[in-house]
């Protein structure tokens, strides 16, 4: 049976948005795994998340406070129905950045990142996938803002889908 994934990274709640959109919301009711790449901004979000959704995964950001790097890595690996998998805030700057990955996450099939906000969709040299989902709540200089989802199914990640959030 796949096993649908939501990616979401910055979401800043309370700072850029109040609360997470209703979509969002959504979309955590209908995954199996929800990864969140970090730069959270409060712990109240972490714990609404990990309430709601059946499992989560997730790492903190620069923007995070003492109180949510306590609860929270700064890489986070696990597996999904054979589907290896990391997570991480920051990967640097993106020129270099799939070389970097591969070397820093050699037995990783999938690196999830977060930090500018900006959508991103590789592959390295080496094979990695290396999926950032924007953020649900700001948007910066993108049209709107943004997550994604994905399957995974016998250690395949398959359907990758960049879902727009309107306002």
């Amino acid at each position: 049976m796949p096993t649908r994934l939501l990616l979401l990274s910055d979401t800043h709640v309370p700072v850029r948005a109040r609360a997470l959109p209703d979509q969002v919301w959504r979309a955590v009711d209908a995954a199996d795994v929800v990864v969140h790449a970090g730069d959270w901004v409060s712990v109240d979000l972490l714990d609404a998340l990990e309430d709601r959704a059946a499992r989560l995964v997730g790492v903190a950001g620069n923007n995070d406070g003492p109180d949510l790097h306590a609860r929270l890595p700064e890489v986070a690996r696990t597996t999904v129905d054979g589907l290896r998998l990391a997570v991480v805030h920051e990967t640097g700057g993106k020129e270099g950045r799939e070389r970097r990955a591969d070397v820093a996450f050699p037995d990783v099939d999938l690196l999830v990142f977060g930090h500018s906000h900006i959508p991103w969709d590789t592959t390295s040299p080496g094979g990695l996938r290396l999926l950032n989902p924007g953020s649900p709540t700001d948007r910066r200089r993108q049209p709107v803002g943004t997550f994604l989802t994905a399957v995974v199914e016998g250690g395949a990640l398959r359907d990758v889908e960049l879902v727009p959030v309107p306002r």
